[in-house]
Formats: C-alpha cells, sequence, structure tokens
C-alpha cells in the first residue's frame, strides 16, 4: 500500500499499542513518572484512567519497556477473569509457574488459597534480592467485583516496612465511579495515586503525527498542512487512536492522488470515509431533542394563553 511509497520502514499509524510509537504529551509524560515514581516508592495502589483511545494500553507498555531487571512485572489485558485464573496468570507472567502448567490443566486442582500463599512465598523471597513486584491490569473497568475484592485482598500482601505487590489499575474514565461504590470503599481508600489522560491539544496533535511519521521512517516524505492538522484534531477531538484512523485513510488518499502533501480535503473526505462527525455536530444532536422540548412547551403555553383568551371573549357577559 502507500509505506513504500512514502518511504515507511512500518505503518506510521497502526492501531497497535506499540511502546516506541507513545508520544509522550504532558499528559502522557505525567503519567509516565507518576507511575515511576509509584513503583521505586511502592505506593501500593496506582489507578490511571482515560477516555477511550488515549494511549492507555501503549502506556503500559511502554512503562513495562522501561522497568529494570530487578522488577518482576505481570500485565493482565484480560479482565475477563475468574479470581482462580487471575492468580494463575500473575504466577505465569512472574515466572512461578509455567503456561504449559496452566494450559494442560496441572493447575486444575489447586485451590485459591494455595495460589495466593505461592504468591505469597515468590514475594517473600525477592527481599534478599532486593527486588519488587509490579501488577498492571489493564481495561480494569470490567473487572467483576469479587476479582476486584480479590485484588485488594492481594494488596495486604505485605511486611512491616512495605508493600510487596506494586498494583496498578489502568481503565476507562468509569473506572473511577466504579471504584467509589460502597462495594469497594475498602480497595478505593488503598489508592495512593490517582491519573486521568486527557486528549491531545491541537499543538499537540501536530507533534504527535510528526513523531509518528519519524518513527515509522518517512517523515521528510510527506506532509500534513496545517489545515489538514487543524481538521485532524477537530475531527478527533484529540483522541490518538482516531488520530490514527483519519490519519491512515487521509496517507491512503495522498498515495491514491500520487501526491505527498496531505490536504484538509483529504482529512475531511478520511473522516467521511470512518463514519466520524465533527464535535460541534455531536453536541447540537444532543441538544436537538433539549430544544424541541423547550419548543413544545413553550407553544403549548401560547395556546393555552391564547384559548383562554377566546373563551373568555366569547363567554364574558
Amino acid at each position: 500500500m502507500y509505506e513504500a511509497y512514502y518511504g515507511f520502514a512500518e505503518k506510521p499509524f497502526s492501531l497497535t499499542p506499540d511502546p516506541k510509537f507513545l508520544y509522550r504529551s504532558e499528559s502522557h509524560a505525567n503519567a509516565f513518572d507518576l507511575l515511576q515514581y509509584a513503583i521505586r516508592r511502592r505506593e501500593g495502589f496506582v489507578v490511571v484512567t482515560g477516555d477511550i483511545g488515549t494511549g492507555k494500553t501503549t502506556l503500559c507498555r511502554a512503562l513495562l519497556e522501561e522497568i529494570d531487571r530487578a522488577t518482576f512485572t505481570a500485565l493482565i489485558l484480560n479482565p475477563f477473569l475468574s479470581e482462580e485464573d487471575l492468580l494463575k496468570r500473575i504466577l505465569q507472567d512472574f515466572g512461578v509457574v509455567s503456561r504449559h502448567e496452566v494450559k494442560t490443566g496441572r493447575l486444575a486442582g489447586v485451590t485459591k488459597q494455595e495460589l495466593i500463599d505461592t504468591l505469597y512465598d515468590f514475594l517473600l523471597s525477592l527481599i534478599p534480592l532486593k527486588a519488587s513486584a509490579v501488577l498492571i491490569i489493564d481495561e480494569a473497568q470490567h473487572l467483576p467485583l469479587p476479582v476486584l475484592e480479590q485484588i485488594r485482598i492481594l494488596s495486604n500482601l505485605e511486611t512491616d516496612k512495605e508493600k510487596l505487590l506494586q498494583i496498578i489499575l489502568v481503565g476507562q474514565l468509569n473506572l473511577q465511579p466504579l471504584l467509589r461504590s460502597p462495594q469497594l470503599r475498602q480497595l478505593d481508600q488503598r489508592v495512593s495515586i490517582r491519573y486521568q489522560l486527557e486528549p491531545l491539544d491541537r499543538d499537540t496533535v501536530g507533534a504527535y503525527v510528526a513523531h509518528r511519521l519519524t518513527i515509522a521512517g518517512g517523515s521528510a516524505a510527506v506532509t500534513f498542512t496545517p489545515m489538514a492538522l487543524d481538521h485532524v484534531h477537530r475531527l478527533s477531538g484529540g483522541i490518538p487512536r482516531l488520530i490514527n484512523l483519519i490519519c491512515d485513510r487521509a496517507l491512503l488518499a495522498g498515495y491514491s492522488l500520487r501526491t505527498s502533501r496531505i490536504t484538509d480535503e483529504m482529512v475531511v473526505h478520511a473522516a467521511q470515509s470512518l463514519d466520524l462527525s465533527t464535535e460541534p455536530t455531536r453536541q447540537l444532536s444532543q441538544r436537538a431533542p433539549l430544544m424541541t422540548a423547550a419548543a413544545v412547551v413553550l407553544l403549548a403555553s401560547a395556546l393555552a394563553v391564547g384559548a383562554m383568551t377566546y373563551l373568555l371573549t366569547q363567554f364574558a357577559p
């Protein structure tokens, strides 16, 4: 497709969470630094939230790449697990059990308490090695309540001086109200750091696009006009995933026209092919029912006043 035409070594706007493409906007850089701080300080629970497509999974993978060898990590990408399956996956990622043991069912007869005891023994073994362990759970807003309660129990694995397991919950915006529900009050009180990723502003969108073009190896071969970047920001709302979708289709349009200059028309056409509308349009569509209802009320009031006036006129003595 267009990669060879523009001279890219790989897709610049792929939707896969490749950590080398992570653009450290102010919001993403702050989140990254906070996570590193929390891991070094063993802060217990950390919660990172963000809207759909803001780069949470990419942030997690970039964090894993920069964690030192003295830190054991477990990354859970599938939140739809039972309590036992969660514990087995954690032990597998830490290297305590093998993938073969899990897949062949050799752990089928092991109880939940035995899994917790095994994890606790492993975490205690890290102390003389001056090592630590981090558990990262993505899409945490989908975790069932019993599993969240199990995670809270895991946070109790500690010595008199420090936590043995650092837990990072990453999820969409509805994770915060979920944690504040009465059933999860004890877990919520254990959260020491909370951070919310924000969409990119107009200037950052331009830098984000340039960053991905550079990483892909073809930044000198293609140019997005300032007006094109204005439209990318407006149509995507600053959401990285939507930026990737729009820019990918715009590059395809440029390839079809055999041009390296991506214009606003190409961006608009790309958004239309993806069935994306502008933010102002969405706001108007949301307000329309309210405006219609208000108009109906006013019209009904006017008709009522008119009818009353007519009756008084007709039957007045």
